[in-house]
């Protein structure tokens, strides 16, 4: 690893064990599920979850460093088995600088139904911009997932995705964002799956959608700093 990345390396691995617990708290893991990512800025490597290391055991000595092809750099541990799917995202987005996945309970539900969630509340015209949309079915262990996550979410605004028969994945321009649209995804998700026990989901108007997503993007919260 290069000198020059060693005291970004270092602050990251403390903020992505940190962001791990964040996953806990809002319930979207189980047992070793789920990972959080972080690109290593001005350079190819990124800072990722060790495989089937429990939650309570994380630490920031124990995450793991990979390049952006997901071939381990730098730690004592076997990197997570999405780490191809991650190391995919940050190749061919750039704009990405965190990446997040869990099995979280509705969400996943959407997964196992193969549909989006369609925008039917104002909270996700804010957070998505429309619909939290559907990936295609990918096996696990190679960048199959990274693919669909990057076909799918390429172009839209969504910085979630649901695949088919898996789970979510979601993105943002740093680790903390990308927590934040994973907690935000599963809290839409629970909402609109208990609507449609009660009756039809009634889908915003793309036009309110829109003005919705820039308020909330442009003028809602303290100007920069996270909403």
């Amino acid at each position: 690893m290069p000198e020059s990345a060693k005291a970004a390396v270092d602050e990251l691995r403390e903020r992505v064990a940190a962001l791990h617990s964040e996953l806990v708290r809002y319930g979207l893991v189980v047992w070793t599920a789920g990972n959080v990512s972080a690109r290593v800025p001005g350079h190819d490597l990124m800072v990722i979850k060790p495989s089937g290391v429990s939650y309570d055991d994380l630490s920031a000595e124990r995450m793991v460093v990979c390049d952006l092809d997901g071939k381990l750099v730098e730690g004592d541990y076997s990197p997570s088995s999405d780490t191809e799917a991650h190391a995919h995202v940050y190749r061919h987005m750039p704009e990405v600088g965190g990446v997040v996945h869990t099995h979280s309970g509705y969400a996943s539900a959407w997964a196992a139904l193969g549909e989006p969630i369609p925008c039917v509340l104002t909270a996700m015209a804010d957070e998505f911009g429309g619909p939290i949309p559907l990936g295609p079915f990918a096996r696990i262990g190679d960048d199959a997932i990274g693919r669909g996550i990057v076909d799918t979410l390429t172009g839209h605004r969504s910085r979630a995705v649901i695949m088919k028969n898996h789970g979510v994945f979601s993105i943002g321009p740093d680790p903390k964002a990308a927590v934040k649209a994973a907690v935000m995804c599963e809290d839409v998700a629970r909402s609109t799956f208990i609507a449609r026990q009660m009756g039809p989901l009634r889908p915003i108007p793309q036009d309110d959608v829109d003005a919705l997503y820039d308020r909330y993007q442009n003028v809602y919260g303290q100007q920069g700093s996270s909403k």
